[in-house]
């Protein structure tokens, strides 16, 4: 799919009416708001669950909402909490593990189109 293909999100979104989509095993997403240049999701985790160790060409931002997490970012660890964050570059291999069940807001830019199905 290409970014022109991107139409966006609603201009205004409620939780509660966004599906929940299941991931790995222990991890769920909801797709927030979004446009080509720019996308943001909320990933709900179990306690011990795994965010695999990945890369991809975006640029994320993540923070967590809640809960306790092990991010992994350039072969560098850092447990984090509520109100903490981390700064992914290009490429760079990252992951999580959920220390204690919370949730992140993981932004990205541009926007992943390998998240969006073919109507996006």
């Amino acid at each position: 799919m290409s970014a022109a293909k991107i139409t966006g999100s609603d201009t205004f979104i409620r939780g509660a009416d966004v599906p929940v989509e299941a991931l790995e095993p222990g991890i769920r997403r909801q797709m927030l708001g979004y446009g080509t240049d720019l996308m943001m999701c909320r990933v709900l985790f179990d306690k011990g669950a795994e965010g695999s160790v990945h890369s991809h060409p975006h640029s994320q931002s993540i923070y967590i909402e809640s809960g306790r997490f092990l991010i992994t970012v350039d072969g560098k660890e850092q447990e984090l909490g509520a109100g903490d964050s981390a700064f992914v570059t290009s490429n760079v291999m990252h992951g999580a593990v959920c220390l204690e069940e919370g949730v992140i807001l993981d932004t990205f830019s541009p926007a992943r189109e390998d998240f969006l199905g073919e109507g996006a």
